[in-house]
């Protein structure tokens, strides 16, 4: 720790750099412990110098396995700088650049410390924003690719959208390494969620995936759930299997250890042996002469041996059947455990299938459950419409009554209240009925205010209506007052009429009265109908709840069972494994046996291996001279052909010079005029 803290300034005075004193303090309050020792230097604003010569002391190997960087307001080029120290360095196992705001250039320098460092097993890199350009996390993706140590990442609030994660699903397909990886508080999506369960499905390391607030459906959410639960359960059987391999792999390894031993002591054993038979052999040759007849004995004895031998030889014969048949033996007990592995694997087969057909027995059950309930709320809604066009008939009495005289106001006066007695009695059986929905009666119940608001204020406006039209009447009246004489008759009648239409609308609004009764009875009855089939729904699910209690406990036996005939299994493969033991040892004692005479055998080998290595050399030899005197005799032969050549130029040359002296001379002139 001092020694970091003296180089830190070192490089401070070799740069020309001034100290942070923070950063110095930090250094000072830093310890080592028996895991390693971490360095935290969050919340330090860290200049592009100090960077620089921090990255310069980290190229080194340090005491630190763990370095905190959260909030260090890291520019680009300082991160740059100081992400490059840790290329080369072998001891820092745990680094953490939480909220530094690192961009492009710190994704590309991300990517290239992934892809060069060794010795990374967790990088912390929340709340950054890598996921901005596209570009730059497609290189931090390939870097993770190539990376084979990293264990935990986590990349929470790092704006990663769908290309981003479609990018880190191709770099998971290629890494197998990661086995934490956090993308909370991203931006993922549908798209990116797919892409991820597609790299699941490749990826067999990832045993831990946070992906919460990042707009993915449930279903993905959930098949992403089951791939990391497949591959945890995958993990931990290969656990299992390693420690088994382990603890076999020592047991295998303190029994080399000890047939070792009891080679060396055999061997020893051996030592002896021949150095008492040299010193016999020494004591015999000087007693030869005296000893012939212990000579013939000794032959008596070699006799002996030979026949001993091939007992030990007969023996080695029956030991290896002896072998081969334990052998048969383990392929037997092999073959008996996988067939019970088989049938307790058919056993759990019929009874997963059987817990599938009931599941879906009772998803069945369920959706018919739902179907039954959609088709009840249809009927409430349907209801309500009823009740609604009631109402808007009430309201249009309400507007035919306004027109008519006081004598119908008072009448439809007590009309409404007793509409209004219904309503409330309506009200009452509906919220009975619909406690179990309340938000959609409440829902209804602000539609209806709304509507009954609607209502009023078309009433004001119709009052409103009905004063101009009084206004209009007081001013007909007014110049109808000189014309009243002639049209009282005309009231008399007018009136009479007016009283028999004023009877029909009483008796109408009685039958509409009557109709409403009617239909409020009808929905009381629909109300004890439904309230009927709810408690049967909620017999029917306490049935399945039985049923699920039965089959949890059948599933707690089953998995007893196994348990104990696992207990079982173990118990016959430490029997079996103390009688291999046994035979083991007695098969150590037939070899060393068997010793001595591969020994010999050896021996033979190695003078019939110099022998051929003799006879090779010497072929060798004699092919070389061979070859020189080939090379010699073709030589000789390009000699005499190049003195043939010679002798036949010669001779042309002769024959030419012969021919131009007989030519030339004068018998050849003689003999010209016979020819």
């Amino acid at each position: 720790m001092e020694d970091f803290r003296r180089t830190y300034l070192r490089l401070c005075k070799e740069g020309g750099v001034e100290p942070q004193e923070s950063v110095v303090a930090r250094l000072q309050e830093s310890r080592v412990s028996a895991q390693g020792s971490r360095l935290d230097l969050s919340g330090q604003s860290l200049s592009a110098e100090t960077c620089s010569v921090l990255a310069r002391a980290f190229q080194n190997d340090t005491v630190f396995t763990e370095v905190s960087l959260s909030d260090c307001m890291l520019s680009e080029e300082g991160a740059k700088v100081l992400l490059a120290g840790f290329f080369s360095n072998t001891t820092v196992k745990v680094l953490d650049l939480k909220g530094n705001n690192l961009r492009s250039q710190g994704a590309e320098v991300l990517g290239k410390l992934l892809a060069r460092n060794k010795t990374l097993r967790r990088l912390v890199l929340e709340w950054n924003a890598l996921g901005v350009w596209d570009e730059a996390f497609s290189l931090f993706c390939d870097g993770l690719a190539s990376n084979s140590v990293l264990t935990q990442l986590d990349l929470r609030n790092n704006q990663i959208n769908h290309q981003g994660a479609s990018e880190l699903a191709l770099a998971l397909k290629r890494n197998n390494t990661v086995e934490v990886l956090d993308l909370r508080w991203n931006s993922i999506g549908l798209l990116g969620g797919r892409s991820l369960l597609e790299a699941l499905q490749k990826n067999k390391s990832i045993v831990q995936l946070e992906t919460a607030g990042n707009n993915i459906p449930s279903d993905t959410l959930r098949a992403l759930e089951q791939t990391t639960g497949h591959n945890s359960d995958r993990q931990s059987n290969m656990r299992e299997s390693r420690s088994r391999s382990q603890v076999l792999n020592k047991e295998i390894h303190k029994l080399k250890e000890e047939k070792g031993k009891q080679f060396l002591s055999l061997m020893e054993t051996i030592d002896r042996q021949r150095e008492e038979m040299g010193h016999s052999n020494r004591s015999t040759s000087i007693q030869i002469g005296q000893l012939q007849e212990a000579l013939n004995e000794r032959k008596s004895a070699v006799n002996s041996l030979t026949a001993k031998l091939q007992m030990t030889e007969a023996a080695l014969a029956l030991s290896e059947q002896k072998s081969h048949n334990m052998g048969e033996l383990l392929t037997r007990v092999k073959a008996e455990k996988e067939q019970q592995r088989e049938r307790q694997s058919r056993e759990r087969k019929k009874e997963q299938e059987d817990s599938v057909l009931r599941e879906g027995k009772l998803l069945r059950e369920t959706q018919n459950l739902t179907e039954t309930n959609i088709q009840l709320r249809s009927k409430v809604e349907e209801m309500e419409r009823r009740c609604k066009s009631q109402q808007q008939q009430i309201f249009e009495v309400k507007q035919e009554l306004t027109n008519s005289t006081a004598e119908l106001k008072l009448r439809l006066a007590q009309a409404e209240d007793r509409l209004e007695m219904e309503k409330r009695r309506s009200k009452q059986a509906l919220e009975d009925m619909d406690s179990l929905r309340q938000k959609e009666v409440d829902h209804v119940n602000r539609h209806l205010e709304e509507s009954e608001r609607t209502l009023q204020e078309r009433i004001f406006k119709l009052e409103g209506q009905r004063i101009q039209l009084e206004e209009e009447l007081s001013k007909a009246k007014a110049a109808c007052v000189t014309e009243r004489a002639q049209a009282e008759e005309e009231l008399g009648r007018v009136r009479a009429q007016v009283r028999l239409e004023e009877q029909e609308h009483v008796s109408s609004l009685e039958e509409k009265l009557r109709s409403v009764r009617s239909s409020l009875q009808e929905v009381q009855l629909h109300c004890s109908q439904q309230k009927q089939t709810i408690s049967e729904l909620q017999a029917k699910n306490s049935q399945q709840s039985i049923e699920m209690d039965g089959l949890r406990r059948r599933i707690d036996e089953l998995q007893q069972e196994l348990s104990g005939k696992d207990q079982e299994r173990v118990a016959e493969v430490s029997r079996v494994r103390v009688e291999l033991q046994e035979q083991i040892g007695h098969l150590q004692a037939e070899r060393t046996a068997q010793g001595g005479l591969k020994e010999k055998i050896s021996a033979l080998e190695r003078e019939i291996k110099v022998l051929s290595s003799n006879h090779r050399e010497a072929l060798l030899d004699k092919e070389s001279e061979m070859s020189s005197m080939l090379e010699k005799l073709r030589l000789k032969e390009a000699e005499i052909q190049r003195m043939r050549e010679d002798e036949a130029t010669r001779a042309s040359y002769l024959q030419s010079a012969i021919l131009t002296y007989v030519q030339g001379s004068p018998l050849g002139h003689f003999s010209s005029p016979k020819k």
